[in-house]
């Protein structure tokens, strides 16, 4: 498969991921009569990555995810010329998806920006929690999405069944994690959301570019010992 077009596949997966994923919290889950609240938008994000990773999983790996990327590179399952440019492919994916979802959004009545599904910590996260426990969190969830991903594309693992371990684990961590840091586990959703924020979120997204690559780096490592001792 050339890089054209495994960019292609990362910037619709990415696309995807930000405009469904926070589409659900942004349009959906405050709607007076059928809010779909935590439950409803942590599903979302799993049946995001769940579904694009069918449709375009077998092109570019289904990463849609920059600390995916890390993660794989680090478990020595991803080479590093294409770190850049996947990266890239992300970035621009979620932000466009963000962008049309901004464009959406703004066409009701007395729409208010706000947090406009943007991750924080302080003040910014839904919980109010500090940035010791945000950044914990970021990490030790980036870690277990990572070995879930690891896990379930190994060369042993049941064949077919890995977008719904993945998609089920994505959707787990936010049903966990969303009062804390409102999850981003994803620098690139991360990123698209904050672009477009009422907030002052640019100014915290430092820490979900650091935290989830950290986090997905050191599972990687993990792994590798996992996979040189079958």
């Amino acid at each position: 498969m050339t890089l054209g077009k495994k960019l292609g596949a990362e910037f619709f997966g990415t696309f995807w991921l930000v405009l469904g994923g926070c589409g659900s919290a942004v349009l959906a889950a405050g709607f007076p009569e059928l809010g779909i609240g935590f439950v409803g938008v942590s599903l979302a994000f799993g049946l995001t990555v769940l579904t694009m990773a069918y449709a375009v999983g077998h092109i570019s790996g289904g990463h849609f995810n920059p600390a995916v990327s890390f993660g794989l590179w680090s478990a020595g399952k991803f080479e590093t010329k294409e770190l850049v440019p996947y990266i890239a492919a992300q970035v621009i994916g979620g932000s466009v998806g963000a962008f049309v979802l901004y464009m959406i959004a703004t066409g009701q009545a007395g729409f208010e920006v706000g947090g406009f599904a943007s991750n924080g910590f302080g003040e910014l996260s839904p919980g109010k929690y500090n940035l010791t426990s945000v950044v914990i969190a970021e990490v030790v969830f980036t870690f277990m999405f990572l070995f879930i991903i690891l896990g379930a594309t190994d060369e042993k693992a049941p064949a077919g069944f890995a977008p719904i371990a993945i998609g089920l684990g994505l959707t787990l961590i936010h049903l966990i994690s969303i009062p804390v840091s409102n999850t981003s586990v994803n620098p690139a959703r991360s990123t698209a959301a904050a672009l477009f924020a009422d907030t002052a979120a640019l100014g915290q997204l430092w820490v979900f570019w650091v935290a989830p690559i950290v986090g997905a780096i050191l599972a990687g490592m993990v792994w590798k010992f996992f996979a040189t001792s079958k």
